[in-house]
């Protein structure tokens, strides 16, 4: 049985999403991805000023002459939306938690989805698979993603980004857009990442919360690590502790930067309550020119 509470927040989110995906996402959505999910056709003779990487060698070397490759947009996508609901997503400093905005940013890709007839699917991990909801259309559907990740209770509190990724590049045979929402405070997933990248148009959002990202100026705080529940006094009135703070953050910004630009991996930062439409609004923007060139 749904809370009152929780029936409220999925019809805001429902009326927000469908709302931001009419008016501003759904053709820049179309745009970044639509002709990135391609079918191979048929071959013909090659033409010069065709594209050679399309260059389809084992017929040119039977023919004797040069043959390509032509494809045709697929009618539809699979969209997944794997989203990490370890204890971490549970922290806020403000309005809404770390889940709370996952959930708004998956019902607003899942919606733009729908709008342009694209199946959208759900994987919910944490240290272990802890629900996957094979894609479907229908609205019907996405209100039940949105339902899961507002109201599951996972059993695990840790993280694991590679258990989740090995799960997907089994389970997802087709060549899928796969939205990975987490805040990576993790580790050790390299080599998934890198397999699914090469196997499916990956995309990383990482959701953090302004607390984690600006230190206090001052003052003796309780910090408590939601997973572990290991909890430590820090005095942030010393400028050494602010320092270290800080270059810890920036050294797992970077790494994360450097390992999505190195696998050729899509990322988004999420760091504010708000404007996740216009965020990805500018994503899909950018998109749509970088697969132009």
């Amino acid at each position: 049985m749904i809370s009152t509470e929780i029936f409220k927040k999925i019809k805001r989110i429902e009326i927000i999403s469908k709302k931001s995906s009419k008016e501003t996402l759904a053709g820049e959505y179309h745009s970044a991805f639509k002709g990135r999910g391609m079918e191979f056709s048929e071959v013909r003779e090659y033409i010069f000023g065709d594209d050679i990487r399309f260059i389809d060698w084992n017929v040119s070397s039977r023919m004797g002459k040069l043959y390509i490759k032509q494809f045709v947009e697929e009618r539809e996508l699979t969209v997944i939306l794997a989203i990490d609901l370890s204890a971490s997503l549970g922290f806020f400093s403000g309005a809404k938690s770390k889940k709370e905005i996952a959930a708004e940013i998956s019902a607003i890709i899942s919606f733009t989805a729908m709008l342009n007839n694209d199946k959208v699917g759900l994987l919910i991990f944490t240290h272990q698979i802890e629900r996957y909801i094979p894609p479907k259309k229908g609205k019907t559907h996405l209100l039940r993603i949105i339902r899961e990740i507002l109201t599951f209770k996972p059993e695990g509190k840790g993280t694991s980004i590679d258990n989740g990724l090995i799960y997907l590049n089994k389970v997802i045979k087709k060549k899928a857009i796969i939205f990975l929402i987490s805040d990576f405070i993790d580790s050790g997933f390299t080599k998934s990442l890198k397999i699914a990248s090469q196997k499916h148009d990956l995309i990383a959002i990482n959701i953090s919360d302004q607390r984690e990202l600006v230190p206090p100026k001052k003052g003796l705080f309780i910090l408590k690590d939601y997973e572990s529940g290991q909890e430590f006094f820090t005095d942030f009135s010393l400028k050494k502790t602010r320092q270290k703070f800080q270059d810890i953050l920036n050294g797992n910004r970077d790494f994360l930067t450097e390992l999505f630009n190195k696998y050729n991996v899509d990322h988004i930062n999420i760091d504010r309550e708000k404007d996740y439409e216009k965020t990805l609004f500018n994503f899909f923007l950018r998109r749509k020119k970088k697969y132009r060139k």
